[in-house]
């Protein structure tokens, strides 16, 4: 048996902060965030970034660590959060992964081991120069053609993936959905409690709705404008966060800012739905729906320490 890891994941806005630090609390464990957006500086409003207040004394990792002109992608991750859980074990706690990108979570859980192929500046132009002439759907359909797989997991919005996905099949003749499968059935090398968060779905989604409000509330436009000004970009990583895109949008007068908040709340409400369709295939899993504890926080945490 290797050495204790615990997961904390589950859909957006389900909960997870607030969990995660009664968690840490009561084993004595630290946090290590797998979120794709609090990863970055000066992102916090559309990020939704825990604050120092609420981490309460707790240790977090991976959290305002790069800048938002960086590249950030799941092998960074797992290189930053492996050396994150060595340094939590150096001081005998425990680690905790907190955050709703399973990608990330199946890196380390799974220490997949990602092909080192250099992209091709060839291949990737062939492919952007497609997007750029027939949009993202065909470029999803292109990707179907040859590895249905891929794309069934790949969201057409997510252009970066698809053509690494292609990219992938054309300099090493393999699915790239293969390769993942046969990374997935490896065993894990943590003694691992992995628990999925989750709540009925039409709370879950009023929650989502609440949260963009409040983004706006509390100055998601002036972060945005911030960010622009200091020259970030919607090309970049960083910059196709959801609430960030919706409001690039927005600034750029591409439509009404009620036009923009209704679509980052709907890309929103499909992002979970995806998460939950992603933590739904994992192996492995304990699920903690919300409604079966009465929305009682320390039953559920009870529950949660009593499988530790």
């Amino acid at each position: 048996m290797g050495k204790k890891l615990v997961i904390l994941t589950g859909p957006t806005a389900v909960g997870k902060t607030k969990l995660s630090i009664a968690l840490a609390k009561a084993v004595d464990g630290e946090i290590i965030s797998a979120d794709s957006m609090q990863v970055y500086r000066k992102m916090d409003i559309g990020s939704a970034k825990i604050t120092s207040e609420e981490m309460g004394g707790v240790p977090h990792f991976l959290i305002d660590v790069m800048e938002p002109s960086d590249s950030f992608n799941v092998v960074v991750f797992q290189e930053m959060a492996k050396r994150a859980i060595e340094d939590i074990y150096s001081r005998g706690k425990v680690p905790i992964i907190v955050g709703g990108t399973g990608f990330y979570i199946q890196a380390i859980l799974n220490d997949i081991e990602f092909d080192e192929n250099p992209q091709s500046n060839e291949i990737r132009d062939k492919y952007e120069r497609l997007l750029s002439a027939k949009g993202e759907e065909a470029l999803h359909q292109e990707l179907a053609s040859i590895d249905i797989k891929a794309a069934e997991q790949i969201h057409p919005n997510n252009s970066k993936r698809v053509i690494r996905a292609l990219e992938y099949f054309e300099q090493t003749g393999k699915r790239i959905s293969e390769h993942n499968q046969e990374q997935r059935k490896k065993r894990s090398p943590y003694d691992f409690t992995y628990f999925v968060l989750n709540d009925n779905r039409g709370k879950l989604y009023a929650r989502i709705d609440e949260r963009v409000d409040k983004m706006i509330t509390d100055g998601l436009i002036e972060e945005v404008k911030g960010l622009r000004g200091r020259g970030f970009t919607k090309d970049m990583v960083s910059m196709q966060g959801l609430g960030y895109k919706g409001i690039l949008e927005y600034l750029d007068g591409k439509c009404t800012l009620d036009e923009a908040v209704c679509r980052i709340k709907r890309d929103t409400r499909h992002f979970a739905k995806r998460q939950i369709t992603w933590f739904k295939r994992e192996r492995e899993v304990v699920w903690v729906d919300k409604n079966e504890f009465g929305y009682d926080d320390d039953k559920i945490l009870t529950y949660m320490i009593s499988l530790l």
